[in-house]
């Protein structure tokens, strides 16, 4: 085992710091305390190719893999995590689903844009009334004269609503089983399709600078060719993607994780108390000391789940291991963070401020860490 990264994802981890650094550190606070979508960073990215990161050239991607992805995510988290979280939506989100079950003509027709950052696709899974429970799906699609007809309402679903989302890949009830259990799988709407209604976008507690709305849809048709995957495939693809999402969210609360250490050694080496700086201090040194410990254990589980999805090895428990890990360690960090920060902690003028406002949800959104545990301990043979 070799804990250095290639050549190729050395340089890009380089390539993508450099950027949250001189592009994103600067002016997002901004964007954040006007609850404004950063539509010239999230174009910067797309030049990049960060949006095409793990597909193939024939589709406009960068012919990279997950785990370039994952380290992009890691990189623009220490400095920022909405523009983090518009990322990693918009690929394993809003993008995957077409490149793993989407048909040739489907893939030929969004991939490039998407790929491009020209366009965002969003994931139409949670239902006002169904949280975890994605099963208890209630939005329906009916086969009529060769259209789909969607009825139904989603909640929660980043980049829904801006003025480049393009599309929501949503899950819906299109029948019924033998059995009498639903029959869900994935519908593509397009964004412009009459009945697809955006709604008002969420006051959010962190996550400023992104874009998380409501979606409605009434009566909204669609061609019967905008099925995703086999029909009543719907929920082994999204637990599919969720899976691998979760590596992603991982590197992303590394990155959080991370940029709470970074902060707090610059505050600690800065600010004096009773006659020194307060680096000197133990207890200081101490929680920082934690705080990398947390950091770097995070970071192992999460190259460790995504090491085994590249080599096709089976990794839900990984994966569920490594987001539950990483997302207790930006909670806890940001909680350090703000402490050492002290009042100015509690200020948004400091990214610790963001960091601590941003950190909840990484426990909440993709499985919360219930669900996580719940997935480890089916995985290790335990009673469901």
């Amino acid at each position: 085992m070799d804990h250095r990264l290639a050549p190729e994802h050395a340089q890009l981890r380089r390539t993508v710091e450099e950027f949250a650094r001189d592009e994103v550190a600067p002016v997002i606070g901004d964007f954040y305390e006007r609850d404004a979508f950063p539509y010239e960073i999230v174009a910067k990215m797309g030049r990049m190719g960060l949006f095409g990161l793990p597909f193939p050239e024939e589709y406009g991607g960068m012919g990279g893999d997950y785990f370039a992805l994952c380290l992009a995510l890691e990189e623009l988290a220490r400095v920022d995590s909405s523009v983090a979280i518009t990322l990693e939506a918009g690929v394993s989100l809003g993008a995957m689903p077409i490149h793993r079950f989407g048909s040739e003509e489907q893939k030929k027709t969004w991939l490039p844009r998407l790929c491009s950052g020209e366009a965002l696709g969003a994931f139409g899974l949670t239902e006002p009334g169904g949280g975890s429970d994605a099963s208890a799906t209630r939005t329906t699609a009916d086969l009529v004269d060769g259209a789909w007809v969607v009825n139904g309402t989603k909640s929660f679903i980043t980049n829904s609503g801006t003025d480049i989302t393009a599309l929501a890949t949503v899950t819906a009830v299109t029948g019924r089983r033998p059995d009498g259990r639903p029959e869900i799988s994935a519908i593509l709407v397009p964004s412009d399709t009459p009945g697809f209604t955006v709604g008002q976008k969420y006051s959010k507690v962190g996550w400023n600078a992104s874009d998380t709305n409501e979606l409605v849809f009434t009566d909204c048709r669609v061609p019967e060719a905008n099925l995703v995957g086999r029909r009543g495939a719907g929920y082994s693809q999204f637990l599919r993607i969720l899976d691998e999402g979760r590596i992603a969210i991982a590197a992303l609360a590394v990155g959080l994780a991370q940029g709470c250490v970074d902060e707090s050694l610059r505050y600690a080496a800065e600010r004096e108390a009773f006659g020194r700086t307060i680096g000197g201090y133990q207890a200081i040194q101490f929680k920082i000391a934690d705080m990398a410990a947390r950091a770097h254990t995070a970071r192992l589980a999460y190259y460790d789940a995504a090491s085994r999805m590249l080599a096709d090895e089976p990794f839900k428990r990984q994966a569920a291991i490594a987001k539950l890990v990483a997302s207790n360690a930006a909670m806890d960090n940001a909680r350090d963070a703000t402490q050492i920060f002290g009042g100015y902690g509690f200020m948004n003028d400091y990214p610790v401020g963001r960091f601590y406002r941003d950190a909840k949800i990484l426990e909440i959104g993709e499985g919360t860490s219930e669900v996580q545990r719940m997935l480890i301990a089916r995985d290790l043979g335990l009673p469901a």
